[in-house]
């Protein structure tokens, strides 16, 4: 998968969003509206852009996204830019990451699914969700198991699964088993609403899903917490 161009292509989708209600909800951010979302995307992209080229994961100031449209427009503009031109080198290119890769190429897809994710947050707090590539979402979900829930494991935000369950993508052509042994449940859907279920946008009984086998004991495995 070509990361740079996905990311790219998600960045400027969610500054196309900043025209609409900059007050909008998001839902499932907390108290965030669309003016925090964009104060968290830009903030969050300078600081890979840190990462990237100073070696550290220092915080970052949200405060610093302008209130004016026009302004916050060229402020989130001028830091998707910079994420872009920090990631344009060798994926292999060392940098500081929160888990393994410590790579450039680490934050190329960590960064296309965290943009994809809230650009979906965005266009769902207008009304106007557009659906995400399967292939990516897919990925996504890979990520999910291979990265995020290992890492809410390793901070001790969530306890290694004693069980485990199959999650297929019915539009991907693609499988993963969360936990040891052999499934006790399986859950299928396509890659866009399995994705959308692990990161706490669906519920686990949305009607897009469907279950087999021991659902309680699958719910035990998914209530991790998976992801941050």
């Amino acid at each position: 998968m070509d990361y740079l161009a996905v990311l790219r292509r998600e960045l400027d989708a969610f500054g196309a969003v900043l025209d609409g209600d900059l007050s909008a909800p998001v839902e499932h951010c907390g108290d965030w509206t669309l003016w925090d979302l964009a104060a968290h995307m830009g903030a969050g992209n300078l600081w890979v852009v840190a990462a990237v080229r100073e070696g550290h994961g220092d915080g970052y100031d949200e405060a610093a996204a302008p209130r004016d449209r026009a302004a916050l427009k060229a402020w989130y503009a001028m830091t998707a830019d910079a994420l872009v031109a920090a990631l344009s080198v060798d994926p292999g290119t060392g940098a500081w990451s929160f888990f393994p890769p410590h790579t450039v190429g680490f934050w190329r897809r960590r960064r296309s699914h965290e943009t994809s994710m809230h650009r979906w947050d965005a266009e769902h707090a207008l009304g106007a969700a557009t659906p995400m590539d399967p292939a990516l979402a897919a990925d996504g979900v890979a990520e999910v198991f291979d990265t995020m829930a290992l890492r809410m494991i390793a901070r001790g935000a969530a306890t290694r699964p004693e069980q485990a369950v199959r999650f297929t993508a019915t539009d991907a052509d693609r499988r993963w088993t969360f936990g040891p042994g052999g499934p006790v449940a399986e859950v299928s859907g396509t890659a866009e609403d399995l994705l959308l279920m692990l990161w706490g946008r669906a519920p686990r009984d949305t009607g897009s899903l469907t279950w087999t086998g021991d659902r309680a004991a699958g719910s035990i495995v998914l209530a991790g917490p998976l992801v941050p």
